[in-house]
């Protein structure tokens, strides 16, 4: 039989209930995320192709808080850097790819204006997977249609967390700190 999300799901709450340390757990509930990307069945019935642009929750675990996300993410689409806070997220791609970037903050968090470098950059392809420790900034783009699975730690909309706000932020290239 198929990994499938019944399966996932009790796989990441033992993961999670096991008291490895997050870095441990994340790696590997990623890997496990990547297996359940591999299950064409799952991708289809989490994934239409006329599912519209958006989210939507295919499970919350009572038991240790983690959600699994569904998205459809339209081409043309880029994110302003942002974390998650407290929580961690695992990113996997169902179908299509998401350009990541990881950014770093240059100047000290008391600071209203922040400051972002990039710190990393890369591509995640069909069935990859990538996961996020808390309060780690990042940002997302679809040039092209991706649909997207995320695993989150808790429910997002309920805390505070790091948003890039172009008007009074600014990201800086290596070179131009130097100057």
């Amino acid at each position: 039989m198929a990994y499938d999300l019944e399966q996932f799901c009790a796989d990441t709450r033992a993961v999670l209930q096991s008291g490895d340390t997050l870095p441990a757990n994340l790696t590997r509930i990623g890997a496990k995320l990547a297996e359940l990307l591999a299950n064409p069945a799952f991708v289809a019935t989490a994934f239409a192709e006329d599912t519209p642009p958006g989210q939507r929750l295919l499970h919350h675990d009572q038991a240790t808080d983690f959600h699994v996300l569904a998205h459809v993410q339209r081409g043309g689409k880029s994110g302003t850097p942002h974390s998650h806070g407290t929580s961690w997220a695992i990113y996997g791609n169902a179908r299509g790819f998401t350009d990541m970037t990881e950014w770093r903050r240059v100047n000290p968090e008391v600071e209203a204006q922040a400051v972002l470098e990039e710190a990393a950059r890369y591509r995640l392809e069909t069935g990859r997977t990538h996961a996020y420790l808390p309060h780690v900034i990042h940002s997302t783009a679809h040039p092209e249609k991706a649909w997207v699975i995320r695993v989150t730690g808790t429910d997002l909309d309920h805390l505070p967390r790091f948003r890039f706000h172009p008007q009074r932020d600014k990201i800086v290239t290596p070179s131009a700190q130097a100057s």
